[in-house]
């Protein structure tokens, strides 16, 4: 048996278990919700086809936080953005600040 085995054997769980753990930390981030005051300046509605259109005519058909250059999640249903910092929105979302992501 190789000396090795218990080292390699630990640092497999180590790293099974940061990325459970990273996660779970994500699947308990906060959202943003729409009440909050910096989701009401930016027009932040969790579903974009509900966006003000009157208040914010920048808004178009097909815009959504997931397709913005400043989404962080991925592929993700919900994911950071630097506008909300420490909270999540939701990829279906919409913002003022939408940018297209490039590409």
């Amino acid at each position: 048996m190789s000396s090795n085995f218990p080292r390699r054997s630990f640092l497999k769980t180590l790293v099974a278990s940061g990325a459970a753990l990273f996660t779970m930390a994500n699947a308990f981030a906060a959202k943003v919700e729409a009440n909050d005051p910096q989701a009401q300046a930016l027009g932040y509605v969790p579903e974009a086809s509900k966006a003000d259109v009157k208040k914010f005519p920048k808004y178009a058909a097909g815009q959504k936080c997931g397709s913005c250059q400043l989404y962080q999640g991925g592929a993700a249903d919900h994911g950071g953005c630097p506008l909300f910092a420490g909270k999540e929105v939701m990829a279906a979302g919409w913002c003022s600040a939408y940018q297209k992501k490039a590409g």
